[in-house]
């Protein structure tokens, strides 16, 4: 496994990481869980990746249980919570959600509840709050980073304006700023990553863990095949905006083109998908997600094929691709 470093932070976590978006307590049994957090762990992952909202909080009681039943000691994995959204859904009252300081500090000590831990290590807005001062939320995170209960805070799915403002707020009052930002980023999903962000990479160092490197599932091959799997997460109920994302004919056929690549390659399409995300230096980790643990050990080996992602495939995946964002220098 290789290590890369949380922006200019010290805290150094595995280039492949593990998630439980949409499986941990929803979509897969406990002990297959159990199961795929050990072969990450065997395999050098140190980073497991959580969020108050997912599935209502039963995801984090998960990880919670089969961290306190591993036994792992604390100082060799990371484990992170998002705040914002809440752990009861629709049913959320108006102060169970968003960035004030009431939510977050109570969401953290909710969160290290379920995970049965002592502090969380990576503690990331999950969306940005229009209703809700900056201030109110650097101050908030950065109490929580004095009485020790988060280790490192940042944002996930805002924008580089937002992660300035936030940059300005605690520049301004001596506070500890966000180390890193949890966006989207696949080889359909560049703009945050490759362009909105530039100026943050270049002069704040800011770190990356990205979702998604797959797109959902659309990356493996799997929905180009006549004959499509059965239970997948774009047949999950409430997941027909991803359904619309995942099944686009245009994304199809360039599927289509980037497993002849791979077979040329004499790789799997998935592992050219993640050592693409991979390529770009601004990447701390590629969050995985696996409902199986073949799954898990196929996308677990794709950092051995960086060497074969060479300047001229590279361009030949552009050519592709097409979608690479225009730049403007500043």
């Amino acid at each position: 496994m290789e290590y890369r470093q949380v922006g200019k932070s010290g805290l150094q976590i595995s280039a492949l990481s593990l998630g439980s978006w949409l499986t941990f307590g929803k979509q897969i049994e406990n002990n297959t869980a159990d199961k795929l957090m050990g072969m990450a762990y065997n395999a050098g992952v140190n980073f497991f990746d959580n969020a108050e909202t997912y599935a209502n909080g039963e995801s984090e009681i998960v990880m919670g249980k089969i961290l306190k039943k591993k036994k792992w000691e604390r100082s060799s994995y990371l484990v992170s919570s998002k705040v914002f959204f809440g752990y009861k859904g629709g049913n959320a009252k108006p102060n169970q959600r968003g960035l004030s300081r009431k939510h977050i500090i109570e969401g953290c000590n909710d969160a290290m509840k379920r995970l049965q831990v002592d502090y969380i290590d990576l503690f990331f807005c999950h969306r940005p709050d229009r209703n809700t001062p900056i201030e109110e939320t650097v101050w908030a995170m950065n109490d929580l980073l004095r009485h020790g209960k988060i280790l490192y805070w940042g944002t996930s799915e805002w924008t580089g304006v937002e992660i300035m403002d936030a940059f300005l707020c605690a520049q301004k009052n001596n506070l500890i700023p966000p180390v890193m930002e949890q966006p989207q980023y696949n080889m359909f999903v560049r703009e945050k990553m490759e362009k909105d962000y530039v100026h943050i990479f270049k002069h704040h160092s800011y770190g990356t863990t990205v979702w998604s490197p797959l797109a959902s599932g659309a990356l493996t091959g799997k929905y180009n095949q006549k004959s499509q799997p059965k239970n997948t997460r774009i047949k999950m109920e409430g997941m027909d905006w991803l359904k619309k994302r995942v099944m686009h004919k245009e994304q199809l056929e360039k599927v289509e083109k980037l497993q002849k690549l791979a077979r040329e390659l004499e790789i799997s399409l998935p592992k050219l998908a993640i050592a693409w995300v991979l390529k770009n230096k601004n990447v701390s980790t590629a969050i995985l997600g696996a409902s199986k643990p073949e799954q898990l050990k196929e996308t677990l080996t794709a950092i051995d094929i960086l060497p074969l992602l060479t300047e001229k495939i590279m361009e030949k995946v552009e050519l592709i691709l097409e979608n690479k964002p225009l730049i403007t220098e500043f």
